[in-house]
């Protein structure tokens, strides 16, 4: 009897809808994506979309939702890149810096019209550090894509995990 309970399990949350192995809460069934508008002072042309594939691809991936271009969806995200960044995050001998930081912000519009208070409008920003050795052109795609993969990951856990 106890087996059968485990094998039913994993079908009866599975046919509810409602929780996915992810930990994601989805009572919805549509979504829309807006294209993040870049309204950072630096410009980076290929940002935009890539972040937005990035947030795009990771929740459609873990929800089972169906993107939609046109009409009233259950769900809307939406946005600005509000900054592109570069600092130096360590110095050596006092005068030579030893490390620079990429840091990306993105202030994300959530709508949920399936409950009005889950949804959100929050900045979100991640960073990662690099050699000063290196130039930002050398290492720029691969920092915006593994900053890009934890914004994501934070607006996804934003929107879909109640944790």
């Amino acid at each position: 009897m106890r087996w059968l309970c485990l094998l039913l399990l994993p079908l009866f949350c599975a046919s509810c809808g409602v929780y996915s192995f992810s930990g994601a809460s989805v009572d919805g069934k549509t979504i829309r994506f807006g294209v993040l508008e870049n309204r950072a002072r630096n410009i980076v042309p290929s940002l935009a979309p890539s972040l937005t594939d990035k947030i795009r691809n990771r929740i459609l991936s873990q929800t089972g939702l169906t993107p939609q271009n046109s009409g009233v969806t259950d769900y809307d995200v939406s946005g600005n890149i509000t900054a592109y960044e570069l600092t130096v995050s360590g110095v050596q001998n006092t005068q030579e810096a030893s490390q620079n930081r990429l840091t990306i912000s993105v202030e994300i519009v959530f709508k949920n019209r399936l409950n009005e208070k889950a949804g959100f409008t929050q900045t979100f920003a991640r960073f990662a550090d690099f050699p000063a050795s290196q130039s930002i052109q050398a290492v720029e795609t691969r920092l915006i894509d593994d900053i890009g993969t934890q914004l994501a990951d934070d607006i996804f856990n934003k929107a879909f995990v109640n944790w």
